[in-house]
């Protein structure tokens, strides 16, 4: 294994765990929904075994008691998350996800000068077994993954993009960068050669929009990039 990737997971992927220790960054609450800034290192829920037990959920639970899961983040992707306050809330919510009804817009800094300024993925993805947690697009038996991209900057032997999946496959933006030849700085999974060179995973999830599970009005949810 490569001794940055060793560093920040440990032999067996998930034994070393040192998430950050920053305040709760709350973005919007009411009755029915919450949403709230997920920092890079941070579990969204308790892995496993006792030394993954401190996540986001569980923080946001010890402030807000009925605060319920509705979707995940990636432990190294920072950005909004929100959470349902009943069980109603988190039903409507989570049915929104299912649905694809929910629009998410992510940054990413990726490795190499993406030449085209727009652009769409249209690649399965499957777990890659024998490597797991990885994930691999096969073409066969891979669930249907599609992400549209946008080019903000370019210089320097990196791009900036913004990335807007429209569906919500286990590391879909992270693998689909890498289809393209342009795997994201800092990634310890696609990109373990540039974890030295970053401290964190250079993708955050900047802006959630969907409907609000009473009244059905429009909200949008931000957090601007911290890079």
């Amino acid at each position: 294994m490569d001794s940055a990737l060793g560093e920040r997971y440990g032999s067996g992927m998930e034994n070393i765990y040192a998430p950050p220790n920053d305040p709760l960054k709350i973005l919007y609450e009411d009755s029915d929904v919450l949403a709230v800034d997920k920092p890079a290192g941070l579990l969204s829920v308790p892995g496993k075994t006792n030394n993954l037990v401190d996540c986001l959920l569980s923080r946001v639970q010890i402030a807000f008691p009925d605060a319920l899961l509705v979707h995940r983040l990636d432990r190294d992707t920072s950005g909004v998350m929100v959470f349902g306050m009943t069980a109603h809330a988190q039903r409507h919510l989570s049915l929104q996800f299912e649905k694809r009804l929910v629009k998410k817009i992510y940054i990413a800094r990726v490795l190499g000068e993406v030449e085209e300024k727009t652009g769409k993925i249209d690649l399965p993805l499957i777990v890659d077994w024998p490597n797991r947690p990885l994930q691999k697009v096969c073409h066969e038996n891979g669930r249907p993954a599609f992400t549209e991209w946008v080019r903000l900057k370019v210089g320097n032997g990196e791009s900036r993009l913004r990335l807007m999946p429209r569906t919500g496959r286990s590391h879909q933006l992270r693998v689909h960068c890498l289809s393209m030849g342009h795997p994201i700085w800092g990634d310890p999974l696609y990109a373990p050669d540039t974890v030295e060179d970053y401290p964190r995973m250079m993708l955050h999830a900047e802006e959630l929009r969907l409907n609000h599970p009473e009244s059905s009005k429009g909200m949008k949810f931000r957090m601007k990039a911290p890079f």
